[in-house]
């Protein structure tokens, strides 16, 4: 990006962003993933968690989708969409974390260990916060995508018998995120004793033959940074301030905060079950900072707080910020793609088939 967009006065970088906007009408389509900096999101066409943006990316007809989220998002729009849209992504360095967790190469030499140690059906199912190459390992040995709204839907079609429509697995190995997994396995009815931790780090996963035969859950060993800010201790705390009051948090949290906590579901599903309850109600919310705050501006009639004193900031993410978005639109203004994100189709292949799986 050129130095001068750091130097503009912010209400100026505002006023630019809306004059490109309207200039560019319809051939630009700007979408706001739900954690994104207040500053970015209100320039959005379309809001939401990650596959529901991919998946209106896809629907939009726009020549130009700029993806105000993180890598993995961008690649899952482009690899949703034609040749024809060109997805754009306003910061390069804007990446995730926990995807980074889970290399391609590492996934597939851990399906090809547990395969060949348990003499089973290993089903891989990715969560949706993963690179693409991880996805497309996915959909080239038989698994699918899920995302935090679906994983228990996904999981039960991994272990269902094929006659039944499964995918006949008798194992998962779920990556990136070992707590989504973990927490949709107790939900089905599973102990933890069925969950044991693959670490990519160690030889052989840190796993012997005899953890991964009696295992019915593979868990990879990553989690979200944003997520691992919330305890149980807080739960309690925020309990004892406000009796009565509600919490809810993502399942990206450790086992032991859904445990404690009244409810868990997907960034949509805290959405609409805050913005559903009786006016008066009182939430402690248990994900990214800038959402919850949103949550509260957009439910002025309710009490709701962040779960943690300390922010929880998913601060990749938050590397998107208005200079970019102004960068990339006097870019597209002018004829010039930048920053624009192209998975090879080979790749992409594999991967779409891994998000049709679990869309179908």
């Amino acid at each position: 990006m050129d130095e001068k967009y750091t130097r503009l006065d912010s209400d100026e970088v505002m006023r630019l962003i809306t004059e490109r906007k309207e200039q560019l009408g319809g051939e630009v389509c700007i979408l706001g993933h739900h954690y994104q900096r207040d500053e970015v999101f209100r320039f959005a066409d379309f809001t939401g968690d990650s596959l529901k943006l991919s998946q209106q990316a896809a629907e939009t007809g726009a020549k130009y989708i700029v993806f105000c989220g993180v890598r993995f998002m961008a690649e899952s729009a482009d690899i949703l969409t034609g040749d024809d849209c060109a997805v754009i992504l306003p910061e390069m360095s804007a990446g995730c974390e926990m995807a980074d967790l889970a290399a391609a190469a590492d996934v597939a030499e851990a399906l090809e260990r547990i395969s060949a140690v348990a003499g089973d059906t290993v089903v891989p199912i990715t969560y949706v916060n993963s690179s693409a190459g991880v996805k497309a390992v996915t959909g080239r040995s038989g698994g699918a995508c899920c995302t935090s709204s679906n994983a228990r839907s996904v999981f039960e079609w991994a272990l269902r018998e094929k006659d039944s429509g499964g995918a006949g697995g008798a194992k998962i190995l779920a990556a990136p995120d070992q707590h989504l997994a973990r927490n949709t396995a107790i939900a089905m009815g599973y102990g933890l004793d069925d969950c044991v931790l693959y670490d990519p780090a160690a030889e052989n996963g840190g796993l012997t033959d005899e953890q991964i035969r009696d295992a019915t859950f593979i868990l990879w060993n990553g989690y979200c940074y944003v997520h691992q800010v919330f305890t149980a201790e807080q739960i309690e705390h925020v309990r004892g301030e406000r009796p009565g009051i509600k919490v809810i948090v993502h399942p990206e949290c450790p086992r032991e905060v859904v445990a404690a906590a009244d409810l868990s579901g997907s960034t949509e599903q805290i959405l609409r079950a805050v913005g559903d309850s009786p006016a008066g109600s009182s939430w402690a919310v248990g994900t990214e900072v800038h959402m919850v705050h949103r949550l509260a501006a957009d439910n002025p009639d309710k009490y709701v707080r962040l779960l943690s004193d300390t922010p929880a900031v998913c601060t990749s993410m938050s590397r998107i910020d208005p200079p970019h978005l102004l960068w990339v639109l006097d870019n597209l203004a002018e004829g010039k793609i930048v920053n624009r994100i192209s998975v090879p189709e080979d790749v992409a292949a594999d991967a779409r088939a891994a998000l049709e799986r679990m869309i179908s």
